[in-house]
């Protein structure tokens, strides 16, 4: 067998891939290291556990929507009917193009009340999108309308995301995201 080199990320990209797919119970370690071309054992060398390196994945994908799509809210030389465009575009396109649909929504169903280090990341990512969109709305909507339209665009697009999974088709997702966008003039 050839040597592959790998690292964390790699490890972790194709671990989000194969939890995404398969969700936490079904994807083994055995399963990641097969697929990053490594015996299981070698990825211990990574990650103390599978819960470390699940951990490790929501980290990243919570990393990557702060940096290229929650901060969409403090670019203040947009408009807010800008920002809430380029934000619902850029979710669209990570979802669109990412087989399994939400990871952290996946986990949020799967595993959240039985790995509490998990529950704890995947209620800060949601806490982080419903606070990105807030920020956006509440200059035109208010504290009181804009928290409520956060709190429901967040949960209407993992609906859509899960629906979009289950039909094998994009319509539900794109038309949540056009009534997100609708949500300002």
């Amino acid at each position: 067998m050839p040597t592959i080199k790998t690292n964390r990320d790699i490890i972790i990209k194709e671990s989000i891939h194969l939890f995404k797919v398969h969700g936490y119970y079904s994807t083994t370690m055995a399963t990641i290291g097969e697929a990053c071309g490594l015996i299981k054992g070698s990825i211990y060398h990574h990650f103390k556990s599978k819960e470390e390196l699940a951990l490790e994945c929501l980290k990243y994908i919570h990393h990557y929507f702060n940096k290229e799509i929650f901060s969409i809210a403090d670019q203040n030389q947009l408009s807010a009917k800008e920002k809430l465009i380029l934000f619902t575009q850029k979710v669209e396109v990570y979802f669109l193009d990412s087989e399994g649909g939400c990871l952290l929504g996946n986990f949020a169903l799967e595993i959240s009340n039985n790995i509490p280090a998990l529950k704890s990341e995947i209620i800060d990512y949601f806490k982080h999108w419903q606070q990105a969109l807030y920020d956006i709305l509440e200059p035109e909507l208010g504290h009181k309308v804009a928290t409520e339209q956060a709190i429901k665009a967040v949960s209407a697009t993992q609906g859509s995301i899960m629906l979009m999974r289950l039909y094998d088709e994009s319509e539900a997702f794109t038309v949540q995201n056009k009534q997100i966008v609708n949500l300002l003039p």
